[in-house]
């Protein structure tokens, strides 16, 4: 009886004993590293270690994820929060990322939390980074200051996106096409046209020549200013130089066609550039019928629908579907 007094009530207990087990088998399990580790995983681990507090953790999975070829995502540091209790971890998050391995694991997370920084409007705190880099030799380059320069222009700070164009400059890193688009993008947006100009010069005095993104900062501001028939030209020269346009590229003429109530020259422009890409047939026709119907302007948004069937271009959201089905279909069926 004397030895059984001694020992502690869970081994009198069985079932105590096997919960025990079962437990401690679940946490082994949470925390075994899987056979194949995805990108999401390392993820998780990471945002679960810096909730916590754990450096030292987030070193060696900021190193491990790398050498399983799980690089770093826009997930990875999303602990980091604008709240003061979340950021009281920065400066030793610093350091921490200072003692990775050299090269890609080093590189790669410096990148990954100058853009989470961006993200909560911490760009102060990401061009502490950008030192950082520049002093360790870090693989500084154009994509590090992309989420820097996105940052700035969409709050519409554009001297001191300048600003950061002359830090590359300094520290010998070209600014590339994508760089210099977030401040065209910017211009032409707030519809300042004679800063957009001067960033066109520096893009053509530094040869990078135009892409998709370009030109839709440019038809985009010709639009704003309603100059309908620059916008046409431009789109023209897209074409011919083989850019692909993005949706909002011909969604920016259309809307400023309809503006002026230039509702046949909108239908002609989604024709004219049709059959070059059938998911942005599908969005340019589907958002000129949807305008159209929402403006009554029936005839033609039959029209446009029609066009859309024959096509074999999918009509999404119920407006258009129920338009179609009530004044096309059905108008047909009944006229037969």
């Amino acid at each position: 009886m004397s030895l059984l007094r001694k020992l502690p009530i869970r081994f009198l207990n069985p079932q105590s004993a096997l919960r025990l087990r079962f437990f401690s088998a679940q946490t082994a399990e949470k925390h075994a590293f899987p056979d194949v580790p995805t990108s999401a995983y390392y993820d998780e681990r990471i945002n679960a270690a810096g909730r916590d507090g754990d450096l030292e953790t987030i070193r060696k999975l900021l190193n491990k994820r790398i050498a399983d070829g799980c690089f770093n995502t826009n997930n990875t540091f999303k602990f980091l929060t604008r709240t003061d209790t979340s950021l009281s971890i920065l400066d030793d998050l610093f350091k921490t990322l200072g003692r990775l391995d050299r090269g890609l694991p080093r590189k790669q997370a410096y990148d990954a939390l100058i853009a989470r920084l961006c993200k909560i409007k911490r760009v102060e705190d990401s061009l502490r980074l950008v030192d950082a880099m520049a002093r360790g030799n870090d693989g500084l380059n154009a994509v590090t200051f992309h989420p820097i320069l996105s940052a700035l222009t969409h709050d519409k700070k554009m001297e001191e996106a300048w600003r950061v164009i002359e830090q590359m400059r300094e520290l010998k890193v070209s600014p590339d096409l994508t760089a210099y688009n977030y401040l065209l993008t910017a211009n032409c947006f707030n519809g300042n046209l004679t800063a957009a100009s001067e960033v066109l010069e520096k893009i053509e005095e530094n040869q990078l020549g135009f892409d998709a993104r370009t030109y839709d900062a440019l038809v985009m501001g010709a639009c704003k200013e309603g100059k309908v028939e620059g916008a046409l030209m431009l789109v023209r020269r897209m074409l011919e130089d083989g850019q692909s346009p993005l949706y909002c590229t011909y969604a920016h003429v259309i809307s400023a066609l309809l503006r002026l109530d230039y509702c046949a020259q909108a239908v002609k422009f989604v024709m004219v550039c049709g059959n070059r890409d059938h998911k942005l047939d599908t969005e340019s026709f589907g958002c000129l019928a949807s305008r159209l119907i929402g403006m009554r302007k029936f005839d033609e948004a039959k029209f446009v629908l029609e066009e859309m069937n024959k096509r074999g271009l999918e009509m999404y959201g119920s407006k258009l579907k129920d338009f179609y089905e009530s004044n096309v279909r059905n108008a047909k069926l009944n006229s037969s």
